[in-house]
């Protein structure tokens, strides 16, 4: 079957189509993507901009369209952080609603770091043991760890790479007191995660997913994405440390030079730079190796879970294009 996934994000609005049946490999068929910058148009009263809101129906409308004439039988869509923490939130989620006829889903913080997790895991398979998992976001950091598909720890902080450029930087790029004085303070704001993390004991694989930390890998010489999803890609703290010391030099503009960089997300790199050397430095971690699948994945794989593996109990009857609630009740049984 054709499913359709609509990630609502800090950033982007993104659309990635897959074919996929219950206990197959999603084979991606097609992803495109809009830049809105949702959390650069929240107001001094926490409310997402009517600017924003529309850009956003028209988006979502877009996508919907997009995922019908691909041939999708089912659209699950879905928002993180930037419309979460929008007080206007619900007036928001039912504007897209009247006018799409798409009810997105508020994933919590939490059910962002488990749903990652689960696609981590079923992309390294059991023998990965005991999983460490980051995920840096535009509004949030998300950890989890574990040895089975639901982690024991999940957990999602307000350290994305976006949120930190906006709110700790006031220059492009950061002054040196800005980067000294941001790098003390992601520290203390993850020695609680560190204590919390450690009482679990080591782990036997660090994995860490998202653009942000793609785009790191890349620029310390990890293989391009036309090599492939099976390439095996690693950050290390060292090459990391030494990435920190050139981009926080460069102003924006010529970050989005670089390759490996999006324009959309260039003015955000040295943020989401520096919460990954904190948080790699907090967790005693050498290394991460890079999974190319992520919360997506795990919103696709969760879905086809609940399957059964009978097609027409994802339908449930549904036209084609339409869209899909995400049953997030499942996901709390689960803890």
């Amino acid at each position: 079957m054709r499913l359709g996934v609509l990630d609502v994000g800090s950033n982007t609005v993104h659309l990635l189509v897959v074919d996929a049946h219950r206990g197959a490999h999603p084979t991606p068929m097609h992803s495109e993507k809009t830049v809105l910058r949702l959390a650069e148009q929240i107001t001094k009263h926490n409310h997402l901009a009517k600017q924003g809101a529309q850009a956003l129906v028209e988006a979502v409308q877009n996508a919907k369209v997009a995922a019908a004439a691909l041939g999708c039988e089912e659209l699950m869509a879905f928002a993180t952080s930037a419309v979460r923490e929008a007080d206007n939130s619900s007036e928001v989620l039912r504007k897209v609603a009247d006018a799409t006829g798409v009810e997105l889903t508020v994933l919590s913080g939490v059910d962002e770091a488990r749903l990652t997790f689960l696609a981590v895991r079923r992309w390294f398979g059991w023998s990965a043991g005991q999983l460490l998992v980051l995920d840096i976001g535009g509004g949030s950091l998300e950890v989890a760890m574990g040895i089975d598909e639901e982690p024991a720890l999940a957990e999602s902080l307000p350290l994305g790479a976006g949120r930190i450029s906006r709110t700790r930087f006031a220059h492009d790029p950061p002054t040196r007191s800005e980067l000294v004085s941001t790098s003390a303070w992601l520290e203390d704001q993850l020695a609680p995660l560190a204590r919390r993390v450690a009482k679990l004991g080591p782990p036997d694989r660090v994995v860490a997913t998202s653009k942000t930390f793609r785009s790191l890998a890349r620029l310390t010489g990890a293989a391009p994405s036309a090599a492939g999803p099976r390439v095996r890609r690693t950050l290390s703290q060292t090459a990391l440390r030494q990435l920190i010391a050139f981009i926080s030099r460069m102003e924006a503009a010529d970050l989005a030079e670089l390759e490996g960089v999006s324009a959309s997300r260039a003015h955000q790199l040295a943020g989401g730079a520096l919460v990954a050397q904190a948080a790699m430095r907090a967790l005693s971690l050498d290394e991460l190796e890079i999974c190319p699948w992520a919360l997506r994945e795990g919103v696709i794989l969760r879905r086809l879970d609940h399957s059964n593996g009978d097609e027409a109990a994802v339908r449930r009857g549904r036209t084609t294009g339409d869209s899909t609630r995400l049953d997030l009740g499942e996901l709390d049984q689960a803890r």
